[in-house]
């Protein structure tokens, strides 16, 4: 049991490691506006790799449906900005007309 938990607490630095060097590095500084308009379309990109692949592999038949959730998803994150809800919105899209169909 101990050598499990000393795996996972190695695991657990590797993959923490490289993501607050950084985020320590740069917290202090001014990112160039370029860099900082790059990183406010980094939600969107995440948006779309969550949603897409869901939509081609939809349930056969559904695929105007999953459509449906992704548009409601993209335009809610866009006009609203909150990823959470946009992303739960789209389920609920998706299981409404599921249910009404």
């Amino acid at each position: 049991m101990t050598r499990v938990l000393f795996i996972i607490i190695l695991m657990a630095l590797v993959t923490y490691i490289p993501r607050v060097i950084p985020f320590v590095t740069i917290s202090d500084k001014t990112l160039p506006k370029k860099i900082r308009m790059f990183l406010d379309f980094v939600p969107f990109t995440a948006l779309g790799a969550l949603l897409i692949p869901g939509v081609f592999s939809a349930i056969e038949g559904e695929l105007i449906i999953s459509l449906v959730g992704v548009v409601f998803a993209f335009v809610y994150s866009w006009k609203k900005d909150n990823m959470i809800i946009s992303v739960i919105g789209s389920i609920g899209v998706v299981y409404l007309l599921m249910i009404m169909r």
